[in-house]
């Protein structure tokens, strides 16, 4: 297989470059260099100037907004622009709210949904995880009756990303108590407006406030909200998740932290030496590096074999893309660590959080402890590692 790049798709990298270069606010790229979080008005800001250029969502089809580029190029967007480093456009709408309601949604609810999630002018959150079913996902216990032309919608979400910013919010929900557990639950879009729902912040261990519970208390939703058939929503979710692992693989994430790596490891000294100088060190660099790019080898086979794919089935290689991507990315927090050293000790908060402080030690360093923290969840959500290892044993290798 031959997995070098076209002379035409090294000339499509160059122009994705050069635009994040020009239009990408500094103030913005600035933020992701020195590992803090963007506003939700920054992320507003930035999808609306992608949007503009007809990029905001490039994976979906040419009719609802996307690009018509193959698998090769968008591999080479979000390469760019994970390293430019630049925000992602909201994954909750762009990559599994949209494609989903894209293959499996009504026209109406393609016509109403898919353009306010391009443009961001609706903030998605996902329901799915529940106090009691986070791995085992369909265990799920809130519950949805059908009254006329509508659910009545009773239970409890968890680890909702951002739900605090949300206009809708897309749920599993269970329609069928007497069914087989992944055969009787549905997919339903829920205004957040909607009397009943109540949401809760919960604080991270890196002290952010990005995650909350959701309540829903005979919340009224309209049946038309409802996507595909009823008692299929166990298919459209593994559809939703194939998409979101690929996702989390991250390559251009964790080369961007590898170069800020090397540079900071220049500045900071262990003696007289530079630490990049120092050989156990540069032995740790080289092997992440190593299995980085592995993993972008790995990829882009998953990329390659992508035209061949049955549509709307998700490709059980993305739960590989998924382990090894949450473990290097966690092994690039790992190395900052080693690199800001006793200066990782004090809790920093970030500055969009209220505090006047300034920071302790370099100025780069506040950011780096937090994250480490909060990055241990990335081997846990999208489904946990061991999850993926029993995907990868069953679908793969027929274990």
């Amino acid at each position: 297989m031959d997995l070098r790049f076209t002379r035409e798709e090294n000339a499509f990298r160059e122009e994705v470059r050069e635009f994040f270069r020009a239009a990408l606010p500094e103030r913005i790229r600035q933020k992701l260099v020195q590992g803090h979080h963007t506003t939700k008005e920054e992320l507003v800001e930035w999808t609306r100037i992608l949007n503009r250029k007809g990029w905001a969502v490039p994976h979906w089809p040419v009719e609802w907004g996307g690009t018509g580029w193959d698998p090769v190029r968008q591999y080479i967007f979000q390469d760019e622009l994970q390293q430019a480093p630049a925000p992602s456009p909201l994954p909750f709408g762009v990559s599994m709210v949209g494609p989903v309601i894209i293959e499996f949604g009504s026209e109406e609810q393609k016509r109403r949904f898919l353009p306010r999630i391009a443009n961001l002018d609706d903030w998605w959150c996902q329901g799915f995880s529940e106090p009691g079913s986070g791995s085992d996902l369909a265990s799920l216990k809130t519950s949805a009756k059908r009254d006329g032309d509508a659910y009545i919608v009773n239970g409890q979400k968890t680890w909702t990303t951002l739900g605090q910013y949300a206009d809708w919010i897309f749920c599993l929900v269970r329609t069928d108590p007497a069914a087989k557990k992944q055969e009787g639950i549905s997919f339903l879009l829920i205004d957040m407006k909607t009397p009943g729902i109540t949401v809760r912040p919960i604080q991270t261990i890196d002290g952010g406030r990005e995650v909350n519970e959701v309540f829903l208390d005979d919340v009224r939703v309209p049946a038309t909200n409802l996507v595909g058939q009823e008692n299929k929503g166990w298919d459209y979710a593994k559809f939703l998740l194939g998409n979101e692992r690929v996702g989390i693989a991250r390559v251009g994430v964790s080369k961007e932290r590898i170069r800020r790596i090397k540079e900071l490891a220049s500045l900071e000294r262990i003696g007289d030496v530079p630490l990049i100088q120092v050989p156990r060190f540069r032995e740790k660099l080289a092997a992440v590096e190593i299995e980085l790019k592995a993993l972008e080898m790995t990829q882009l086979r998953v990329v390659a074999a992508e035209r061949n794919r049955e549509k709307g089935r998700p490709d059980p290689a993305s739960s590989i893309l998924k382990i090894k991507g949450s473990e290097i990315q966690q092994a690039t927090t790992e190395l900052l660590m080693e690199v800001v050293g006793p200066y990782s000790m004090p809790y920093q908060e970030e500055p969009e959080h209220g505090t006047n402080e300034p920071p302790i030690g370099p100025d780069w360093a506040g950011p780096v402890a937090p994250t480490y923290f909060n990055w241990r969840k990335i081997s846990i959500y999208g489904g946990s590692n061991e999850i993926q290892k029993n995907i990868i044993a069953k679908a793969i290798l027929g274990l």
